[in-house]
């Protein structure tokens, strides 16, 4: 079969591998049909994420067919068509008893993409299945399931649910890459008083606006000060840092109330400063968080009744062979407009626009 393998720090190729097989009686063998890129693939290729070895098949997120299933697995079987979750749980360890799934023990977590072959190819092996795939109705398209593998679960749990969003709050987003974007989509789902999205591209701005931002902020416009002028210089309630970077969770914490919350999203490839000197005596509540998807059933329902624009997140698609073409539009969106891309299986890519650069891929 063919998949994208990591090999190193800008190295990265779609080639041949071996196809996956059972190993254990609770995996199964998924056919992929829809798969996507997220940010986090980008960190592993700047090599941001070391404990990624060469020779990892990437991705984590998928929407597919069960071909073969393991003796042990009791909720699917061959030829159903299931989520795939970015966050494996084995369903037995502490954690696993909490839902905190993302922190299994028993050889769970994050681990497709990471410690193991993930869902950027034909076919993938998922551990533990009946804890880790989810079967999907039928009216449900792949494109708009597959963002349910990881951003909207992400962005619900580690943003919405960590910073404790209540109706009539002031909520800023600084980043509004896909997963801000699904952090305002649900963020909205409280009713806070005013979102406000914090980004540097006007196409992602206004996006932000479409889905449900009251104020969208240019970051190289001073939007601490903005938020401190819609507040009456009390500050944000909740603040959610989707960029990953030591500047943007420096800008979070000022832009803060007392007593309130900053629930850190983004994967931080460098250090960052903590100023405690001028933090310690503001009563915020400081929540980081790797997604749970203990979620996943309540979004999939809500996605089932049409509460959620999921596919408007979804500017690219692309056929899963033009996986290097992808990586190359999804990296560059100041110059593509990208925000999530998708990839099917026998599809044809749509007409998009041929870009100049360095391929992401290397």
């Amino acid at each position: 079969m063919k998949a994208f393998v990591y090999h190193g720090p800008g190295e990265a190729a779609w080639e041949d591998v071996p196809d996956p097989d059972l190993e254990e009686p609770g995996d199964v063998v998924v056919r992929v049909d829809t798969t996507t890129i997220c940010g986090t693939d980008l960190h592993i290729l700047k090599g941001d994420v070391p404990d990624v070895r060469p020779g990892t098949v990437l991705g984590h997120e998928a929407v597919g067919e069960v071909v073969e299933a393991g003796g042990d697995v009791r909720s699917v079987r061959p030829g159903d068509r299931v989520l795939v979750s970015c966050v494996t749980a084995c369903g037995r360890c502490r954690y696993c008893r909490e839902a905190a799934y993302g922190q299994c023990l028993g050889g769970g977590g994050w681990i497709l993409g990471h410690n193991i072959n993930g869902t950027q190819a034909e076919f993938v092996r998922l551990p533990y299945a009946d804890m880790s795939v989810h079967p999907l109705p039928g009216a449900i398209t792949g494109e708009e399931a597959v963002l349910l593998s990881d951003i909207l679960p992400t962005a619900y749990e580690v943003g919405v649910l960590n910073g404790r969003i209540g109706p009539g709050d002031t909520v800023v987003v600084v980043g509004a890459g896909p997963i801000g974007l699904a952090a305002i989509v649900t963020a909205r789902l409280f009713s806070p008083g005013r979102i406000i999205a914090v980004d540097k591209a006007p196409a992602r701005l206004e996006t932000a606006k479409r889905l449900g931002a009251d104020v969208v902020a240019d970051a190289a416009e001073d939007p601490e000060q903005l938020v401190s002028e819609l507040t009456d210089g009390l500050g944000a309630d909740v603040v959610i840092e989707a960029v990953g970077v030591p500047e943007t969770f420096e800008a979070c914490t000022r832009m803060v109330r007392p007593g309130g919350h900053v629930a850190n999203i983004g994967v931080h490839g460098r250090p960052v400063t903590l100023h405690l000197e001028q933090l310690w005596d503001r009563n915020l509540t400081l929540t980081t968080g790797l997604v749970d998807t203990f979620s996943t059933p309540t979004l999939l329902g809500m996605l089932t009744a049409g509460r959620l624009p999921a596919s408007e997140l979804v500017t690219h698609s692309f056929g899963l062979h033009d996986m290097e073409e992808a990586y190359d539009i999804f990296s560059r969106p100041a110059d593509t407009g990208a925000m999530k891309v998708v990839l099917n299986r026998h599809q044809e890519p749509r007409a998009v626009e041929p870009v100049a650069g360095r391929p992401a891929t290397g």
